[in-house]
């Protein structure tokens, strides 16, 4: 493979999202295909800027600033990791990309279609793109069960507007994964709605 791959793990939290993307990369690791696990916001400059504000609130920052936050700290990332690593021909899996700026933004009232036109001019297209749903309410259940304090973004009603923009993304390039089901079964669907991609059996 002298090209690397681009595969993005989208979906509001509670998904699963980041452990199948964990998942995945053991997988392919087992198989000898080099790869590395990237997430959004990164431990960079930017990305500790807005996770600080998911957590503590946006404290006077306009979603204008914020959603330039978010740009930003993907400027970062592509330049620093993402085309690197697929310059090097790795397989790069996302744990989020510019899909859920533009669902999470797009629900504050922003257009996510020009979310995206705005981020696919410097950020490379994703080769595959798995978008995990599950009800709000399962999702606000595994969230809770698993931190103590929500991120002010964990709301229900934001969360159902963010995941009906996620449903509405088209493109070849994009797979819907329910995330219902056992970590396994969920598991064997990834790997059939990637399996395209790579010349051997995964």
């Amino acid at each position: 493979m002298n090209l690397g791959l681009l595969i993005v793990f989208e979906g509001i939290d509670g998904t699963g999202k980041s452990t199948q993307c964990k998942m995945l990369s053991e997988r392919l690791s087992e198989k000898g295909i080099g790869n590395i696990s990237l997430a959004e916001p990164t431990r960079g400059e930017w990305g500790m800027k807005i996770r600080q504000l998911l957590t503590e609130g946006r404290n006077g920052i306009s979603p204008e600033e914020e959603l330039a936050w978010f740009i930003n700290d993907r400027k970062e990332d592509v330049e620093l990791n993402i085309n690197p690593a697929l310059k090097e021909g790795k397989v790069v899996l996302m744990d989020r990309y510019y899909f859920s700026t533009a669902a999470y933004q797009g629900a504050l009232g922003f257009d996510p279609k020009q979310i995206r036109e705005d981020n696919e001019k410097f950020a490379p297209v994703p080769d595959r793109v798995l978008i995990f749903h599950n009800s709000p309410e399962k999702s606000l259940e595994r969230i809770e069960s698993s931190r103590e304090e929500k991120s002010v973004f964990e709301k229900r009603d934001y969360l159902i507007d963010v995941q009906n923009i996620f449903k509405s993304f088209t493109g070849a390039n994009i797979r819907f994964v329910s995330s219902d089901a056992s970590l396994e079964d969920v598991h064997a669907q990834v790997l059939c709605e990637v399996q395209d991609l790579f010349e051997l059996k995964l």
